[in-house]
């Protein structure tokens, strides 16, 4: 019998917190993984504006994070207990958590007087007595110590769950957009991946700006407007789209501020147009991002797309339209879910750390080296001479 583990994931795109309940036997090239439930908690609304006022520098403060990393703590227990609740399963059998946290802010390069850094709050501790069981946190920040960039950090989950006898590329769409790379009948050193660019970042701020909702539901409001062919031309020139691998990205350059500068300058076209052209600029981005950096190396067959972004209709057609020569599927498609894909990944990548083993990428982060990540919170039920 395997061991029982909830891994949990906030991303960029603050759509609810992800508690993927799972069970895991072995380790590493031997590991089996089976989904056992999957629940998406919302952030309640004064939190998620806490959280966006902790990202724009003119509305952080220390005090603002040092309180949102507790009640983040609180929130990702409360997913774990409601998970388990859900499956019927009791908290004392739960072995391990794995916990991404919400990033805060994220420096995958030094610039100014600024060094390569990461921070991700959702106090683990908070996590760890809540719940009675351990918890495996922080995972970005050994792979920077090591010399990478501390993302993405899905591409050895993907690897041990998905290589084939097919070249693949596994395209996430969450708030960002990231690809990693798997040719057919790939070792690990085989692998690379990198964020392509924005995911549902800039869709989503200007759907909720201009629209009054959180997000433009199967894509049915950019499927009515037209691409701005300019607009889409522009926002393609932008530096990040075009630099090469190894690369990450984040809200401080997709984020609110970046849609602040569009909307000053485009904001006079048809609600309907601006979000189809933002729509197509992340579809863009991504088939492009293959065609400069990896179709050379590795002509791809199978794109599989997962994230929120997958069940956005306009959005997936889109890709199919700039990628003909690939076969585009999302998650649901080969009998995965795309839900709880990431949430998955870093459950399985805390029982890579509770057993000692490397679980970066170095094709993937940029990393001098393969490193042990995470850290580790002892819950309390492996306190030893507890009372």
């Amino acid at each position: 019998m395997g061991k029982y583990a909830v891994g949990l994931m906030s991303g960029t795109s603050l759509d609810g917190i992800d508690a993927a309940l799972v069970e895991i036997e072995g380790f590493a090239e031997n590991t089996e993984v089976k989904l056992i439930e999957f629940i998406n908690e919302k952030i309640p609304e004064d939190i998620k504006e806490e959280i966006r006022n902790s990202f724009t520098l003119d509305k952080s403060s220390v005090e603002l994070i040092c309180s949102l990393n507790f009640k983040l703590g609180y929130l990702f227990a409360d997913a774990v207990k409601k998970v388990c609740e859900k499956a019927e399963i009791p908290l004392e059998r739960l072995d391990f958590i794995g916990s991404h946290g919400q990033t805060s802010f994220h420096i995958p390069r030094a610039y100014g007087s600024f060094i390569k850094s990461t921070l991700q709050i959702g106090e683990p501790a908070v996590i760890a007595y809540e719940t009675g069981t351990t918890v495996v946190s922080n995972f970005r920040t050994m792979d920077m110590a090591a010399g990478g960039e501390g993302a993405p950090l899905v591409p050895y989950t993907e690897y041990l769950l998905y290589k084939s006898d097919k070249n693949r590329a596994l395209q996430n769409i969450g708030g960002i957009g990231n690809v990693t790379i798997l040719p057919k009948n790939c070792s690990l050193d085989d692998m690379h991946a990198f964020d392509t660019g924005p995911g549902n970042m800039i869709m989503d701020e200007v759907t909720k700006r201009l629209k009054g909702v959180s997000y433009d539901k199967g894509g049915e409001i950019a499927a009515a407007g037209k691409v701005n062919e300019e607009l889409l031309e522009e926002l393609m020139k932008i530096e990040y789209i075009k630099a090469a691998p190894p690369k990450t990205t984040g809200r401080e350059l997709f984020g609110s501020q970046f849609v602040d500068k569009l909307l000053h300058k485009w904001g006079y076209l048809k609600a309907e147009d601006l979000i189809a052209t933002v729509t197509a600029f992340t579809a863009k981005s991504i088939a492009d991002n293959y065609r400069w950096f990896v179709f050379e190396k590795c002509p791809i067959d199978e794109v599989i797309l997962g994230g929120g972004g997958s069940y956005n209709n306009t959005l997936v057609k889109m890709i199919k339209e700039y990628l003909p020569e690939c076969k585009v599927m999302i998650q649901e498609e080969i009998g995965y879910s795309s839900d709880a894909k990431e949430a998955i990944a870093f459950a399985v990548l805390a029982n890579e750390t509770l057993n000692g083993s490397c679980s970066n990428v170095i094709g993937a982060t940029g990393a001098k080296e393969r490193v042990v990540l995470g850290n580790i919170t002892p819950g309390r039920r492996s306190w030893i001479g507890q009372k």
